[in-house]
């Protein structure tokens, strides 16, 4: 265990894709209990109709498979429930469905990541990679988890603990992330920053040139 890792407050692994993707959706999400579904969010959930089931099998090549599989880690500080892990000679691999297009490095790889963390942790067997599954390209992606992922895991998993102790929203960033993102109702990116005491201050009288 690392002893500079804060184990107060444990976090959701999704948080950390949300954060990942964008600090101020995590902080609608996690904070705000605030979400909206478009046309990603409505392919996604029927993406992971067919992994939502609880329970454990064999796939047609005898491999044990389990679906909705709960892990956490003590150490990190973190809990969730894998889409799919499938038991590689009796080593855990788990595998995260997305309905969208794969992006090397992206919020899905820490996702993965973090859930390898703690297969590791529970079954105390070496888990190499995880795996994304991309329903853009119908692909598996492998996702190595090395040193440099796994720090990545912890420092976005203390960031998303500092931003629920503190419960502050960041500031809207307006840029192409929004373009598809379901919260933009509610986040309001194109509106302009403006402190919550400056809402109820009366602004100077006008002037106008007759």
């Amino acid at each position: 265990m690392d002893r500079d890792i804060d184990c107060l407050r444990s976090i959701p692994i999704s948080a950390l894709e949300h954060h990942a993707y964008c600090p101020r959706q995590a902080a609608l999400i996690h904070l705000d209990a605030y979400f909206e579904s478009n046309i990603d969010t409505v392919r996604g959930d029927l993406a992971h109709a067919a992994v939502d089931r609880i329970g454990a099998g064999t796939d047609r090549r005898g491999q044990r498979v389990w679906q909705s599989l709960p892990v956490w880690s003590d150490s990190l500080g973190l809990h969730g429930v894998c889409d799919t892990v499938r038991f590689y000679s009796d080593r855990p691999t788990p595998m995260e469905h997305k309905s969208g297009a794969y992006r090397p490095g992206g919020p899905a790889d820490l996702q993965v990541a973090a859930q390898v963390l703690c297969l590791r942790e529970m079954f105390s067997v070496p888990v190499p990679c995880g795996v994304v599954f991309s329903g853009r390209d119908r692909r598996r992606h492998d996702v190595v988890v090395d040193d440099d992922l796994r720090e990545r895991v912890i420092e976005t998993t203390r960031a998303v603990r500092e931003l629920l102790e503190e419960q502050h929203l960041p500031k809207a960033v307006n840029d192409a992330r929004c373009r598809r993102c379901s919260l933009r109702p509610g986040c309001l990116p194109e509106a302009p920053s403006v402190a919550p005491a400056q809402l109820f201050m009366p602004r100077s009288e006008g002037s106008l040139d007759d």
